[in-house]
């Protein structure tokens, strides 16, 4: 084949439109969660061309079937295995069928982290949230909990208290690991409340987050249990990369996420150099901004190096 694309969020699909528009017979494989990490999430308001919000089940949906409308083969399964020593590169999916391809389209996503509390899943789109740009809009005039003590908290912790009326930050440990900055403007916030040494170990509610169980200082003679009511529940604890399958034959940084060359999409070899045809999109290869209109954008790029790349 042409053009395999693994992964089927924003930056998938998006991929596979272009891909398809540029007669590439793209096949996309889906993973383990079709549509992606969006589709844990309720109403998307701020991707453009939906002016009222868009379920966001709908919205995957759609793009979907614009790939489809322009060809692209679109496969339930995971790739499981992939080999880049040589062209064209084989793929295995999850039924051992082996699969090869000129060029790679990596587009497998992160995930968030989570606390491991069953909570979670149960109140899930209904006041849990791993992402604070996308649904604190919700919570305006509300209170909310952000879990985590580094930037990434300290920002979503910011946003909000620009939206919602109190804000607590709970952290686990006596400290943030914030930089100083992001520490000085979350101390200075009115309505952020820091709760150091606290642990969440749970949530109530009957339609939806009413509250959070907490521990403050576990493990301590003087450790403490009491419930704090809030709206909304934000995990800022971090982010995991889709890359497992691929280590050791490209380009990482320090936390897993795929480093690309320059301003293109280009996927490199442990050593930098590049490696032909392999491209990236989406989360798996942004740390910073995690946005869907964000991983669309670099799906588009990463099928025209691709279409550009079998073209020279």
């Amino acid at each position: 084949m042409k053009t395999l694309i693994i992964g089927s969020g924003p930056a998938g699909y998006t991929a596979a439109i272009y891909a398809g528009r540029a007669n590439l017979a793209p096949v996309e494989y889906c993973g383990q969660q079709m549509g992606g990490q969006l589709t844990q999430t309720t109403i998307v308001e701020n991707f453009p061309g939906y002016p009222d919000g868009v379920d966001a089940n709908q919205m995957m949906m759609e793009l979907r079937q614009q790939a489809e409308r322009f060809g692209a083969d679109i496969r339930d399964g995971e790739i499981v295995k992939a080999d880049f020593s040589k062209r064209p590169y084989v793929l295995t999916t999850d039924t051992g069928e082996e699969l090869t391809a000129d060029t790679v389209i990596i587009a497998t996503g992160a995930k968030a982290k989570y606390l491991g509390l069953p909570d979670e899943q149960k109140y899930n789109g209904m006041g849990v949230s791993a992402c604070a740009t996308c649904d604190g809009f919700f919570y305006r005039k509300k209170v909310t909990a952000v879990v985590g003590g580094g930037d990434t908290a300290c920002e979503d912790a910011l946003y909000l208290s620009h939206l919602c009326k109190k804000v607590y930050l709970v952290v686990r440990k006596p400290y943030l690991r914030a930089s100083e900055i992001m520490q000085q403007r979350v101390r200075e916030a009115e309505n952020i409340e820091i709760l150091f040494e606290h642990n969440a170990t749970g949530l109530y509610g009957d339609n939806g987050v009413e509250g959070m169980h907490l521990v403050k200082r576990l493990g301590e003679a003087d450790e403490e249990h009491y419930d704090l009511a809030i709206d909304g529940f934000f995990l800022a604890i971090g982010h995991r990369p889709v890359t497992d399958i691929f280590r050791g034959q490209i380009l990482l940084d320090e936390m897993g996420y795929i480093r690309t060359l320059g301003s293109s999409q280009q996927v490199c070899r442990p050593d930098g150099s590049p490696l032909p045809g392999v491209f990236a999109a989406g989360d798996v290869c942004d740390p910073t901004y995690r946005q869907a209109i964000v991983a669309a954008g670099t799906g588009c790029k990463a099928a025209l190096d691709a279409e550009r790349f079998l073209n020279s």
